[in-house]
């Protein structure tokens, strides 16, 4: 990890500065970046990863124009290193903060006589943190996937059934079928979802009528959508990817003036006051050679919206679709991020296809790792919905839901972050204690023939959870 204070001291009111580390045999092109300003001082912070010790190794800190007239000011670095086995320690402790808290079980008579020698079983029903995947239509009437998915998943996402080009091909023609029967199976096995997307800012995603309108016809398509699929939905979604890669791109900016997107956001809170809305980009986290989506233009773009009318944008959406990860920088950008206060979820984790399984599989357990142990993410979302011919970039399982790598790491982590049939006998206090992850918890005692059966809950805080029962 590294942070270190740019200034631009002559030749530009403000640039992008760019961290490059060179190596023996290595050479990164982005581990940090930040917006540089003239006359105050901006906070760069990233990191990497060198797989092999290196004699020399030189930063540079480089603008994105490669304009020689620009200064720069450096002041306070500092470089921290890690091994590997520090690295996920430093994860395990914020696993076990973060994701966990200690429970303290009470077994009383009803006199209020502590009852020593009951046998208590606790089994975790539900988890706080959803972890879930894409699905796409493939899964309706498809039993075992339908099996293999809700085994595993209390999240999900629609591929593309809800997007634009999906529900209204034809201008006035309106076809929620497809969505309504996904709906149906989520509805039916208690799943949360998230809705994505009512508008997808690049202009090849939008249905043909669509890119051919301007002006007031525009508006009065844009707002048709909104109403639409707001109205059938509301109460549905728990989020709603309100406008899609608009660091990327600006169809409906470009057509219906500066900030339009901004609208979007709050003509659907009137809609559907209580779900989260977000807007959603790539190459946030994975990168930070990208100069339309860098932290920085992410943050502007968040408290540009809050400055505008008032209007709120509720979560910060990150693709996530790596090839080799990073997970020091995505861990710098997360940092910064969560400086905004704002939840923080991973939408669309996969990685390349360019990669073979296995490697696939050790990439996505860094990431998830990575994902899961940082405070401020509050969930992960899979873009691993399976089709006739594969998936977008990775799968998980084979066409007869043998796991693939990437699935044997992803049933790993559910196993491992889920707190596992806890039973025990309480002491002379009458009571007994663990520590579990965050969610619903089911509870049941048997002393001396009696039995009872309860329920809890167990949320984030630092003290110790006390729940009291009588026997």
């Amino acid at each position: 990890m590294k942070a270190v204070w740019v200034k631009i001291e002559a030749g530009a009111t403000s640039a992008r500065v760019r961290a490059r580390l060179r190596a023996d045999n290595t050479t990164l092109n982005c581990v940090g970046s930040v917006t540089a300003k003239h006359g105050c001082w901006s906070f760069l912070k990233g990191g990497f990863l060198l797989d092999s010790p290196s004699n020399q190794s030189i930063l540079f800190f480089e603008t994105s124009n490669d304009d020689s007239k620009i200064q720069l000011q450096v002041a306070s670095a500092s470089l921290q290193p890690f091994t590997q086995e520090q690295w996920r320690n430093n994860q395990d402790y914020y696993i076990n903060t973060a994701r966990k808290r200690a429970v303290t079980i009470h077994v009383s008579e009803e006199n209020g006589e502590s009852v020593e020698g009951a046998e208590v079983t606790v089994e975790q029903i539900s988890k706080d943190f959803p972890i879930g995947s894409a699905i796409s239509k493939t899964i309706l009437g498809n039993i075992p996937y339908q099996e293999w998915f809700v085994k595993r998943f209390d999240a999900t996402v629609f591929e593309n059934e809800l997007k634009w080009y999906a529900t209204e091909p034809d201008q006035g023609k309106l076809n929620y079928t497809l969505a309504d029967k996904m709906m149906n199976f989520v509805r039916a096995n208690r799943i949360i979802a998230r809705g994505h997307n009512i508008f997808w800012e690049d202009p090849k995603y939008n249905p043909n009528w669509v890119r051919n309108l301007t002006g007031e016809d525009l508006r009065l398509a844009v707002n048709r959508r909104i109403k639409s699929l707001m109205t059938r939905y509301r109460g549905e979604f728990v989020h709603w990817d309100v406008s899609n890669e608009m660091l990327h791109f600006d169809f409906y900016e470009s057509r219906l003036g500066k900030n339009a997107s901004y609208g979007f956001f709050a003509a659907a809170r009137e809609i559907d006051s209580l779900a989260t809305l977000f807007f959603n980009d790539f190459n946030v986290v994975e990168t930070c050679s990208d100069e339309k989506s860098t932290v920085d233009e992410y943050i502007a773009r968040v408290r540009e919206l809050q400055r505008y009318d008032g209007i709120r944008m509720d979560g910060i959406g990150l693709e996530g679709h790596f090839t080799t990860p990073n997970v020091a920088l995505m861990r710098a950008i997360l940092d910064k991020l969560a400086t905004l206060q704002l939840p923080i979820w991973l939408t669309e984790i996969d990685i390349s296809s360019s990669l073979d399984h296995r490697t696939q599989a050790i990439y996505l357990e860094q990431v998830l790792r990575e994902g899961f142990s940082h405070p401020s993410v509050n969930g992960i979302m899979l873009w691993t919905a399976l089709h006739p011919n594969g998936c977008y970039q990775m799968c998980l399982t084979d066409d007869k839901f043998r796991n693939l790598p990437a699935g044997d790491v992803v049933d790993q982590k559910l196993l491992e972050w889920k707190t596992r049939e806890v039973k025990a006998t309480t002491d002379d206090h009458g009571s007994f204690s663990f520590f579990g992850f965050l969610g619903e918890y089911r509870v049941g005692i048997i002393y001396q023939g009696k039995t009872v059966n309860s329920s809890f809950s167990l949320s984030q805080g630092p003290e110790t959870k006390h729940v009291r029962l009588q026997i």
